[in-house]
């Protein structure tokens, strides 16, 4: 048995890998060098400020701090720090401002209905005149739309859909209140045939802090060719009914990732921004670097000096971690 250890603030942490998490990871490595290279993409996302840099993809939320849907692990908590907008008009005045402020695209969210649907058909045409007035880049959390919406935010400008996946009966109505899983198979079928890039999200740990559904999750979305697949882990939020939960450890999350990269080899695997921000927070970045994840978002400094000591190339984009590197998108540190 090996370990992994870490040095933050003077304080020695050892975490003890069995021979079968070192192959599981060995194999990830493998796999993520073989198709992806040595390229490592780091991004600051929404205008969250890291040091002196602060991050040029806001999100904005239509329907303001109301939702319907209520989900148990946010009730609504997730759409206080966004921008809110409440009809099209202003919805094009927020993007042409933050264009002007020196954003580089936005993400377009809001509250759910009963449903799991966003009141998206108000504003295509708004979203196509920001498309065709700006240059923003924009992406869409899609929550649970049908093939009609999907076509639709395709035709009005949007490049991707964002949309949370979990694999199972119990995550789906008792946590997101849905009427089964099928209304999510039956989405993200939706916005793959749409043409809309996929940018699956799965919150490990959604089912108050177990694993259940997460691997079936993966399954589910490997089967749709998804462009970038994202894994978050829950952050218990106060004033939710998951306030007091307990995360999955580092270790239980590096496992989904690399199970993720060798089901999906092909696929940029990101780590994106809710999850621990605290020691093993830091744990858990440096094991999803082992475990072929291509992108980090929200990086610490110890996990650029870990990437560059296992021959990663760092690079660095102010955008949300689903949106493809490009070169105008950089950031120089």
């Amino acid at each position: 048995m090996s370990s992994l250890s870490a040095n933050r603030s003077g304080k020695k942490m050892e975490l003890p890998l069995t021979p079968k998490d070192e192959a599981l990871f060995q194999a990830a490595w493998g796999a993520a060098r073989a198709n992806h290279g040595s390229a490592f993409t780091f991004y600051l996302p929404g205008m969250i400020r890291l040091g002196s840099e602060r991050g040029r993809y806001p999100a904005v939320s239509l329907t303001g701090n109301r939702c319907d849907l209520l989900c148990e692990h946010c009730k609504g908590r997730l759409l206080e720090p966004m921008i809110p907008v409440h009809d099209p008009d202003g919805l094009f005045r927020v993007a042409a401002r933050l264009e002007e402020k020196g954003a580089l695209g936005i993400l377009l969210s809001g509250g759910s209905d009963a449903c799991g649907r966003l009141p998206w058909e108000r504003f295509y045409e708004a979203i196509a005149r920001i498309n065709e007035k700006t240059g923003l880049f924009m992406s869409a959390h899609v929550g649970f739309p049908d093939s009609v919406t999907c076509e639709n935010l395709k035709k009005a400008g949007i490049k991707q859909a964002l949309m949370d996946v979990m694999g199972d009966y119990e995550t789906a109505t008792r946590v997101y209140h849905l009427k089964s899983e099928e209304v999510v198979m039956s989405s993200l079928e939706s916005i793959s045939q749409s043409g809309l890039a996929t940018a699956p999200h799965v919150v490990a740990g959604l089912f108050y802090g177990r694993l259940g559904g997460e691997r079936k999750a993966l399954e589910i979305i490997s089967r749709c060719r998804p462009d970038v697949l994202v894994i978050v882990v829950l952050s218990p939020l106060k004033g939710t009914p998951m306030a007091s939960v307990v995360p999955p450890s580092p270790l239980e999350v590096a496992r989904l990732v690399a199970e993720a990269r060798l089901l999906m080899p092909e696929v940029p695997i990101a780590l994106g921004c809710e999850r621990p921000r605290n020691r093993q927070g830091w744990m858990l970045e440096r094991l999803a670097l082992r475990a072929g994840a291509t992108r980090m978002a929200v990086w610490s400094d110890e996990a650029v000096q870990e990437a560059v000591r296992l021959g990663l190339e760092p690079r660095f984009q102010l955008t949300c971690c689903s949106v493809p590197f490009r070169e105008k998108f950089a950031y120089l540190c």
